[in-house]
């Protein structure tokens, strides 16, 4: 019978996807407003397609962060003081991304805007990268003691793996955004971002196989969970080919499904990769941080338990509510305010 541990795990990791899936468009667009536009106007469209929906996708990742403090604390202490540098660099880059969306069309100026669209763009690169360094590290190893203190320098946490992970992460996010434009979109951003996608897919197969060559050769995840692992990476093959057969198609929903299925299954696997483990030691497997040795007592995941799922349905329900509510396409035509 699965325990409360398991469970808050399997809740984290599905915190953690759908971060990724929604937030992960996000990112994509933001960047897209550097790559993609070619002008002041075609920045509006990008930012205001995103508008309704940037703040609330953040909202996973806060409860994401939640549910590890609360469900696993030597968890949360342990990896949020060893990555304490990348994870403030991480928040000051959400902030001002927030910061700029809401100061950007605040000034009829260039150089103000140009200011802003940088903060954007960075904010919009460095969360996806800096995550999927940190995720790659989680289960590379990392030099963690058998005080649960993580002592790690600069190479245990950048290295060829870890920088590897963070622009797959970022590639995906790209690709994601591209299709969640083409869906928001109209005329001639609409293409560019359809083919754009397109072309995009190419270094994200090169960059995904080589992850998985190195996830294989320079960590034990296959050795612990190597047929869960295999299955996952099938069915994510068969998403990435069915993303690409669906763009050609002009399929952009289904498209987009596609490479949000891939982003899930990435996630997941991370998840199942780690599992039992939360962390890993690179000093010495036993000292690795574990669902057991780093979570809360049994009466404290109860009680979140019972509050999670009272309150989850009304959460689920607003989001479903507000991406209904904002689906329309968007003009160039119509007021923008960015």
């Amino acid at each position: 019978m699965l325990s409360l541990n398991e469970l808050w795990f399997i809740l984290v990791g599905v915190l953690f996807i759908g971060f990724f899936f929604l937030e992960g468009f996000d990112f994509g667009v933001g960047m897209a407003t550097k790559v993609l536009a070619k002008n002041d106007m075609e920045r509006r469209v990008l930012i205001n397609s995103i508008g309704p929906f940037w703040d609330a996708n953040e909202v996973w990742l806060l409860t994401a962060g939640g549910a590890i403090f609360a469900a696993f604390p030597n968890w949360y202490a342990t990896m949020f003081s060893g990555y304490y540098t990348p994870l403030v660099v991480l928040l000051l880059a959400l902030i001002g991304r927030g910061v700029a969306f809401e100061f950007r069309g605040k000034v009829d100026s260039s150089g103000w805007k140009k200011t802003w669209d940088i903060a954007i763009f960075a904010g919009s690169f460095l969360p996806p990268f800096l995550l999927g360094v940190v995720f790659s590290g989680l289960i590379k190893g990392l030099p963690i003691d058998q005080q649960m203190e993580m002592k790690a320098g600069l190479f245990d946490m950048v290295n060829l793996y870890t920088l590897v992970g963070g622009l797959v992460v970022v590639l995906l996010c790209y690709v994601h955004g591209l299709l969640f434009t083409v869906l928001r979109t109209t005329g001639e951003l609409q293409d560019r971002a359809r083919k754009q996608a397109k072309t995009a897919l190419i270094p994200l197969a090169v960059l995904l196989v080589l992850f998985a060559i190195l996830t294989y050769t320079m960590t034990d995840v296959f050795e612990v969970r190597g047929v869960p692992l295999a299955i996952m990476a099938v069915l994510g093959l068969v998403a990435y080919l069915l993303a690409g057969y669906f763009i050609s198609r002009r399929r952009d929903g289904w498209a987009f499904g596609m490479t949000g299925t891939v982003i899930a299954l990435s996630i997941a696997s991370l998840f199942i990769g780690l599992f039992p483990r939360v962390m890993v030691s690179s000093l010495n497997s036993a000292f690795s941080l574990t669902v057991d040795n780093a979570a809360s007592g049994h009466y404290s995941l109860k009680v979140m338990t019972i509050v999670a799922l009272s309150l989850l349905p009304f959460v689920l329900g607003y989001q479903i509510w507000s991406y209904f509510v904002f689906h329309k396409r968007v003009h160039e035509k119509e007021h923008l305010e960015y």
